[in-house]
């Protein structure tokens, strides 16, 4: 696979998963926050700290 064709489908990726974190967020009434450019930028790293992480722990 090439560079850009690799390039390409990350950018497709996170921008799919920053999609549905937002729309997970919508559908369930939980606050999105930071949570869909965090995923933007690292895409499956951000879907499990979405999840995972919990603010009424600290």
């Amino acid at each position: 696979m090439d560079t850009q064709a690799f390039l390409a489908a990350t950018l497709v990726a996170h921008i799919g998963f920053a999609i549905f974190v937002t729309a997970h967020a919508r559908l369930t009434d939980r606050d999105a926050d930071k949570w869909p450019f965090v995923t933007l930028a690292f895409g499956l790293a951000g879907i499990a700290a979405y999840f995972f992480y919990d603010e009424s722990q600290q």
